[in-house]
């Protein structure tokens, strides 16, 4: 019998010296994240009061060296914090991350499904999904000005407005916009 049967599963296996050391550099490089967010974005991050407040203070510290502690610092916070929840969030404010590209992709998608020719079907399906988006008229005029720009062949100037409508109301849904 080896060390390793007398364990049941992957969950009960100690982690490794190496394991945790390498979970406590990502949690400080989500840190790292978090700290080149503006205070804007970072208010829409949830988060405690305590790693909250660890992001404040690194506003003050100007030496390297006192930055990596704190750093150290606030990884260590992480550890209590949802910091799974928070790189999701994070990832939607990087432009270069899987989720923002995944989130354009659907919002382009989702624009020229209603550009389309189930424009009405899909029109009430995405009101019906997102009863937060209260300018319903200018909604419907910029479909109609991007389907007659489709229909010219000419320019994407009402293609590329209703593009930007679509993302602020994603944006205002998902908190990440006022």
């Amino acid at each position: 019998m080896t060390d390793f049967d007398q364990y049941d599963n992957d969950d009960d296996i100690p982690k490794s010296k190496t394991q945790i050391k390498r979970e406590m550099e990502a949690l400080q490089d989500l840190g790292k994240k978090l700290l080149g967010l503006s205070k804007n974005q970072l208010k829409k991050v949830e988060m405690s009061d305590t790693l909250r407040e660890a992001f404040v203070e690194s506003g003050r510290i100007k030496q390297h060296e006192a930055m990596r502690r704190h750093l150290q610092y606030i990884g260590k916070v992480m550890r209590t914090e949802d910091h799974e929840a928070i790189a999701q969030r994070v990832a939607l404010f990087d432009s270069t991350s899987a989720a923002y590209n995944k989130l354009f992709h659907q919002l382009e998608i989702k624009r020229d499904a209603l550009i389309g020719e189930n424009s009405k079907e899909v029109l009430s399906q995405y009101l019906n999904d997102h009863p937060e988006v209260e300018d319903i008229q200018l909604l419907r005029q910029l479909i109609r000005l991007s389907q007659k720009e489709v229909s010219q062949e000419g320019n994407t100037t009402n293609r590329k407005k209703l593009f930007r409508f679509l993302r602020e109301a994603e944006e205002k849904r998902l908190g990440l916009k006022e």
